[in-house]
C-alpha cells in the first residue's frame, strides 16, 4: 500500500487510539474526532497526559538498557503509533549505530507518516510493515520477509501501550507467546500495560470512553500483566509502575503517584 492509498483509506468516522495518543503527546497528526475522544478521556482522568509521556519515557529507558547492558542490536516494535521523535530507532542507534528496528502497525495514518521512521544511520537499518498484532502468524511472516532482522541473533520485542487494546477474546497471552517463539535465547520482551489496580473507578471510566469511541480496551491487574512474562527472566526492578522502572534520577518528591500513571512496565529476557 502506498502512502497515497493509505490517505484514501483513513477512517475518520471514529476515533483511533494511536491518534488520541498523538494528541496526548501534543502532536498534530490526529483529527477532530480523535481530539474530542481524547478530551473525554482526559475529563475522566486528567493525568492521562502524564501517563502518555511516561509511557514514552519508559520506551526510551528500556531501549537504552537493552542496548547498553544486554548488547541487543535488533528490535521489533509493534503498535508503533504515529512517529514522535525521538523514536525507538533513534534511541537504539544513539547507543549502537548498527541497531536494526522493524516497526509494525495497522493504522493507515502511521503508514502515511512512515517515511519519518526510515531515517536510519548508514550502519543500521529501519523498516516498516503494515500488520495487525491480532494475526501474529501473518505479522511474523511479514517481518521475516522484510529480511531486516537476523533471527539467529537476539531481538527485543517492544509492546508499549498495546496489549490493553487486545481483549481476552483475542487471547492476548497466546499472541505474545507466538511473537516470542521464533526469537532466540537472549531476546527480550519490553512492555507496559494500563492497570486499574491503583484507581479502579477512574480507569473503569477511561475504559468506557475508549470502548465507546470504537477502541475496546481491557486494563489488567499486576498478576495478569505478569503472565505475559511467563518463562522469561524479569530484570530489576521487575514489574512496577513505569515511572519507577529504572528512573533517570533519584526520587525527589515531585514524581507522579502510581495512581496518576497506572501503567505497569517490565522487561524480561528469554532463556
Amino acid at each position: 500500500m502506498t502512502s497515497r492509498q493509505a490517505g484514501r483509506d483513513l477512517d475518520t468516522s471514529k476515533a483511533h487510539s494511536a491518534r488520541m495518543y498523538d494528541y496526548f503527546l501534543g502532536g498534530k497528526d490526529h483529527f477532530e474526532i480523535d481530539k474530542e475522544a481524547a478530551l473525554v478521556a482526559a475529563e475522566a482522568h486528567p493525568g492521562i497526559y502524564v501517563t502518555a509521556r511516561e509511557n514514552r519515557a519508559f520506551m526510551h529507558r528500556a531501549t537504552r538498557v537493552l542496548a547498553q547492558e544486554y548488547g541487543i542490536r535488533q528490535w521489533l516494535d509493534i503498535g508503533t503509533g504515529i512517529p514522535t521523535e525521538p523514536n525507538l530507532h533513534q534511541v537504539a542507534q544513539s547507543v549502537a549505530l548498527d541497531a536494526r528496528v522493524v516497526y509494525a502497525d495497522n493504522d493507515p495514518l502511521v503508514l502515511k507518516y512512515a517515511e519519518r521512521l526510515m531515517r536510519s544511520t548508514t550502519q543500521g537499518r529501519t523498516a516498516y510493515i503494515e500488520a495487525d498484532v491480532t494475526d501474529p502468524d501473518a505479522l511474523m511472516s511479514a517481518v521475516e520477509a522484510s529480511e531486516a532482522l537476523d533471527f539467529d541473533q537476539p531481538i527485543a520485542l517492544s509492546l508499549n501501550a498495546l496489549m490493553h487494546f487486545i481483549t481476552d477474546p483475542h487471547d492476548p497471552y497466546a499472541i505474545v507467546r507466538r511473537l516470542l517463539d521464533p526469537l532466540p535465547a537472549g531476546s527480550a520482551l519490553a512492555m507496559n500495560h494500563c492497570t486499574p489496580d491503583f484507581d479502579p473507578v477512574t480507569w473503569n471510566k477511561v475504559a468506557e470512553v475508549y470502548t465507546k469511541a470504537g477502541s475496546p480496551v481491557q486494563f489488567r491487574s499486576h498478576s495478569d500483566v505478569r503472565r505475559f512474562f511467563d518463562g522469561l527472566d524479569l530484570i530489576d526492578p521487575g514489574i512496577v509502575c513505569c515511572h519507577r522502572w529504572r528512573p533517570a534520577g533519584p526520587a525527589d518528591g515531585t514524581e507522579p503517584t502510581d495512581a496518576q500513571i497506572s501503567l505497569l512496565a517490565g522487561v524480561g529476557i528469554k532463556r
